[in-house]
């Protein structure tokens, strides 16, 4: 037997290949709970936050990124939340002490 007696069975072998990858494909793009897109963020309460307990409650947004901010300049791992409540700072407890001395700012002199 010689390549050439089989020629007649590679082409719908081909085609059958191709068309496997094929379905492999759309089954994964269309597949649900394993996208690649990002979803958007869902607000929630502030205690559906897991461990993050909050240390500042600041009317707006802008407050609420300068003072993540300054806490994270100070070594301290913070999170700006959008709350159901509005925007709140959030750090883990053992460090919430802390962040709050260090956003009420120095005390009187």
């Amino acid at each position: 037997m010689t390549w050439g007696s089989y020629h007649y069975a590679l082409g719908p072998t081909i085609a059958l290949v191709v068309v496997g990858v094929l379905v492999l494909l759309l089954r994964w793009t269309f597949s649900h709970g394993r996208s690649l897109v990002e979803r958007r963020p869902q607000q929630g309460t502030s205690e559906e936050y897991g461990l993050l307990e909050v240390v500042s409650a600041p009317p707006t947004f802008v407050e609420a990124e300068v003072q993540r901010r300054t806490l994270t300049d100070a070594g301290i791992r913070a999170t700006l939340a959008p709350t159901t409540e509005g925007p709140r700072v959030m750090v883990f407890p053992d460090e919430a002490g802390l962040a709050r001395q260090i956003l009420a700012g120095p005390g009187p002199r």
